[in-house]
C-alpha cells in the first residue's frame, strides 16, 4: 500500500513539474564597456518596446549620466516609460553612461580650497565631454535608429556637468535637463559665464531645497536666461530634497523636452509647473 502510494506520490510531483513553465530571460536592452579617462565603463541601451517591430521608425535619445545598473539607469528608463505610456513624453531609447569619479568626470577645476581638498580628483569634466561626443554618441547614431533629437539629462554633479555642456558645446544636444544641478561650485563659476550671442537648445532648470550658494548661482543663472534662451525652471524648493529632485523632476523635464500632442494631460494633473519665460515649447 506504501509503495503504491510513493508511485502516485512520484506521478503528481512529475505531472506537476511538467506543467510548471520554463523562466526565460528578460531582455530590455543592450551594454558595451568602453573606456574613458583611463576606467573601463559601461554603457547601456535600453530600446523601446516596439524597436525591433517597427523597423522603419526612429527614436530620439535620452543620454543619462551615472546611467550604471547600479546608479540612476533602471529608474530613469522607467520614469521615461512611464511618461511615454501616457503620452507626457515621446517614446525614447535611453542610454546609460556609467560614472566612476563623479567629481572628477562631471565637474571642472575649482578654485575653491575646501572643494579642493574635499575632492582631489576633480577637474576632467571637458575630457569626459569629449568622450561622449567622439565616442558614445557616434556609437548610438550608427548602431541605433534614431531621429536626430537627443537629450543630456543629469542631477546634482551630473545637472552641472549639463549646465556646462549647454554653455560650451551646445549643439552637442538639441535639450539639456539639468536637476539641481550644483551651481555653488567654484564659487558659482558657471552662473557668471558670459553666454554670448545666439540661441541655445532648450535647457531644463530646477531648484529644490539647496539653498546657500546653490540657490544664488541659480538666481544668476536665470538672470542671464531671461533676456533670451528657451528654458523651463521648476521651484520646488518646498516640496522637494536634493535627494527626492530627479525621482520627482524627470518626468516633467522630458515632458518639456520630448512635447507630445497629447491633449489630456491637463485632465491627470501633468501639467508643466515651470517658467517658461525665456521661450515657449
Amino acid at each position: 500500500m506504501k509503495f503504491r502510494f510513493f508511485l502516485l506520490w512520484l506521478l503528481v510531483a512529475a505531472t506537476v513539474a511538467r506543467a510548471e513553465p520554463t523562466p526565460q530571460p528578460l531582455t530590455i536592452g543592450e551594454t558595451v564597456t568602453l573606456e574613458a579617462l583611463g576606467q573601463s565603463r559601461t554603457v547601456n541601451i535600453i530600446l523601446p518596446p516596439d524597436y525591433a517591430s517597427e523597423h522603419e521608425k526612429r527614436w530620439p535619445v535620452v543620454y543619462q549620466l551615472d546611467g550604471a545598473m547600479k546608479q540612476d539607469l533602471m529608474m530613469g528608463a522607467g520614469l521615461m516609460r512611464w511618461g511615454a505610456l501616457w503620452g507626457r513624453s515621446a517614446d525614447a531609447i535611453v542610454v546609460g553612461i556609467e560614472t566612476k569619479d563623479r567629481q572628477r568626470e562631471l565637474l571642472p577645476a575649482t578654485q575653491d580650497p575646501a572643494e579642493a581638498k574635499r575632492f582631489p580628483t576633480a577637474g576632467e569634466s571637458a575630457a569626459f565631454r569629449a568622450w561622449i561626443a567622439e565616442t558614445v554618441k557616434p556609437m548610438v547614431e550608427v548602431r541605433y535608429r534614431t531621429d536626430g533629437r537627443a537629450i543630456l539629462v543629469g542631477e546634482s554633479a551630473a545637472g552641472h556637468f549639463v549646465v556646462e555642456t549647454w554653455a560650451e558645446a551646445p549643439g552637442l544636444f538639441t535639450g539639456y535637463a539639468a536637476i539641481s544641478p550644483s551651481l555653488q561650485w567654484d564659487f558659482e563659476a558657471l552662473s557668471r559665464r558670459p553666454l554670448g550671442e545666439g540661441q541655445r537648445p532648450p535647457l531644463y532648470l530646477s531648484l529644490a531645497d539647496e539653498g546657500g550658494a546653490t540657490e544664488t548661482g541659480m538666481e544668476r543663472l536665470l538672470a542671464a536666461l531671461l533676456q533670451s534662451q528657451p528654458y523651463c525652471f521648476s521651484d520646488r524648493r518646498k516640496e522637494l530634497r536634493h535627494a527626492t529632485a530627479l525621482h520627482g523632476l524627470l518626468p516633467e523635464a522630458l515632458q518639456y523636452l520630448l512635447p507630445t500632442k497629447a491633449d489630456w494631460l491637463e485632465e491627470y494633473g501633468m501639467v508643466l509647473r515651470c517658467d517658461r519665460r525665456g521661450g515657449e515649447r
